[in-house]
């Protein structure tokens, strides 16, 4: 049976010349990068190298770039330490954020105090831009804001440059969850003036355990794992010297051939929505996400014109595996946050929504494929009705 992953959000495939490269590194480097011997010096070297590969991608300085496991992991150490080290006692975020940062920010509120507004949204899934400026206008507190870069889910696009414009004229400061868009999207992060911004080195053909923080230097930020020192101070425990080497590999890889990739995925995106329109009658697209010019490009947010809570593992019994929602949803396969706030009650209880991510090694073909299994699914709802 063939075999089609287009649940690239999720993660991706590693690539070969990743794989080789850690291996390399596994089998060549094995010191401590905080020893002070020869074989600590080689790993901490690796290490270094690594951070200034990517920091100079980024157009920001190397110590501006701090290793973590994940996105997960730099999102809460960039809320958890603004409330707790940077005074920030206002959090503004919305309602369409990862779970990460939604229950993160919902801590704080709970266990610091911390006042949690929610900035409007509108039924695409897009931010209300004036109402995040009246907000930040309505009170002196001193404000953190959270938005994502781009929807895991529905891949809608936020203009980030405008709402770095609007926090500092107002004071505050500004992060914004990047896991979906580093490395696939040319960043200039000092440019941004961003303080703040997280990745994931397996969205992007990397390895899984590990991803950065961006944290501006100016800020101050200070650590949430403390008891080593390492990473400057900001992130204490023994460093993953194998997994930053692929991340630094992946993130070469991905600057290097981004234009070609995201030629490819966009067409693939352009045929899989004129696929599915000629395939399924009544089939729609959930947020911006079939908006080229406003959504993430690797994501396509489907809506079938049927309820079936089982549509994951029919597609799964056909050898194709695409998602319900987000990955980081402990496998539940129930309405996620970012449908249920996007859609009306009667559109959820009729209709299912999938889905579907791509990446570069993706194929027309495929599609076709997806396209022919999602098609006699849909005649068999349809004849049951």
């Amino acid at each position: 049976m063939q075999k089609i992953y287009l649940d690239n959000a999720a993660t991706t495939p590693m690539h070969e010349e990743v794989i080789e490269e850690m291996s390399d590194c596994m089998r060549r480097i094995y010191g401590n990068p905080s020893s002070t011997h020869v074989f600590g010096r080689e790993a901490k070297a690796k290490m270094e190298l690594s951070r200034k590969k990517i920091a100079d991608a980024l157009n920001v300085l190397p110590s501006e770039i701090v290793f973590t496991s994940c996105g997960t992991e730099s999102n809460n150490l960039i809320i958890r330490s603004s409330v707790d080290h940077l005074g920030v006692t206002r959090i503004i975020t919305s309602n369409l954020e990862h779970k990460c940062v939604k229950e993160t920010s919902h801590e704080m509120a709970e266990w610091r105090n911390v006042e949690l507004v929610k900035v409007k949204t509108d039924t695409n899934g897009s931010v209300d831009y004036e109402d995040l400026e009246e907000k930040l206008k309505s009170s002196d507190k001193k404000t953190l804001v959270t938005l994502m870069h781009a929807n895991n889910e529905i891949g809608n696009l936020l203009d980030v440059e405008r709402v770095q414009r609007i926090c500092e004229e107002t004071g505050a400061l500004f992060h914004t969850d990047t896991v979906q868009t580093l490395g696939h999207y040319p960043m200039n992060l000092a440019k941004l003036k961003v303080d703040f911004a997280s990745c994931s080195a397996h969205k992007l053909h990397g390895p899984k355990g590990i991803g950065f923080a961006y944290v501006k230097k100016s800020t101050g930020l200070r650590p949430q794992i403390t008891g080593g020192g390492q990473e400057r101070g900001l992130r204490s425990g023994t460093e993953n010297v194998y997994g930053v080497v692929g991340l630094a590999k992946a993130f070469e890889m991905a600057i290097q051939d981004l234009d070609k990739h995201k030629n490819h995925i966009e067409n693939l995106k352009k045929y899989t929505i004129q696929k599915l329109q000629e395939s399924i009658s009544g089939i729609e697209f959930n947020g911006l996400s079939a908006d080229l010019d406003h959504s993430l490009y690797t994501v396509l947010n489907v809506r079938l014109p049927f309820k079936d809570a089982l549509i994951g593992f029919e597609l799964e019994l056909k050898g194709i595996a695409v998602s319900q929602g987000s990955a980081c949803s402990s496998g539940a396969s129930k309405v996620s946050a970012v449908i249920e706030s996007i859609l009306s009650p009667e559109e959820i209880e009729t209709t299912t929504p999938v889905r579907i991510s791509f990446s570069c090694y993706n194929t027309k073909e495929e599609i076709d494929a997806l396209a022919d299994v999602l098609t006699k699914i849909s005649e068999k709802h349809l004849v049951a009705h």
